[in-house]
């Protein structure tokens, strides 16, 4: 599955839902719908919701503890402010073949909330090392990569709309079967409660 939700809504029949658990931040506006758009176009079957993962898909170690994973995030996302994510380039990841856009602007925030995250609850030995980005096709056959990597660069060039918008806001996400993911928590970027005194 590599680094990907699909950010379908709802909850799923009842024991379906996994133990893989991803933080994410999804795409606003019309930069979201097009990468939506091109995903689909991309990947037909595929059901998207542009994203970029903070913490890529994990099993928790005690997966009935996913509540309180989820308060994990909920405290060190309200440490953090908002902040401008750019994307810029498509590029293919070597091993996987994922078509990807390259982040730009915000690139260094989202390491910093990678690495605060990735602890606790929801600390997990992750299969590369994290690189923020947008996915736009995986599960590629290896004869089409070329192909859709030039369609997908095409796409990008004639988009007009702004290549960028602000991270306010992240989601924590679950896999059920079926690879349906489920959204379970919004958590607002830099509101944190004050302590009283």
């Amino acid at each position: 599955m590599g680094s990907e939700t699909n950010g379908t809504r709802g909850c799923p029949p009842t024991g379906t839902l996994l133990n893989a658990f991803a933080l994410v931040i999804y795409i606003p506006g019309s930069l979201g719908s097009f990468l939506d758009d091109l995903r689909r176009e991309l990947v037909p079957h595929d059901n998207p919701r542009a994203h970029v993962s903070v913490l890529p898909p994990r099993p928790l170690v005690a997966e009935n503890e996913w509540e309180a994973a989820r308060e994990q995030a909920r405290t060190l996302a309200g440490r953090r402010a908002p902040f401008r994510v750019e994307a810029t380039e498509i590029h293919v990841f070597p091993v996987t073949d994922v078509i990807y856009l390259e982040v730009g602007a915000g690139e260094a925030e989202l390491r910093r909330m990678h690495e605060a995250m990735d602890s606790h609850r929801l600390a997990w030995q992750e299969p590369f090392p994290y690189h923020p980005h947008i996915t736009l096709a995986q599960e590629v056959p290896g004869d089409r990569v070329q192909e859709m990597r030039e369609l997908a660069e095409t796409r990008w060039r004639e988009f007009a709309g702004p290549k960028w918008f602000v991270a306010e806001r992240v989601t924590f996400v679950r896999n059920s079967a079926g690879n349906h993911w489920v959204d379970l928590a919004e958590f607002p970027l830099g509101e944190v409660t004050p302590v009283r005194r």
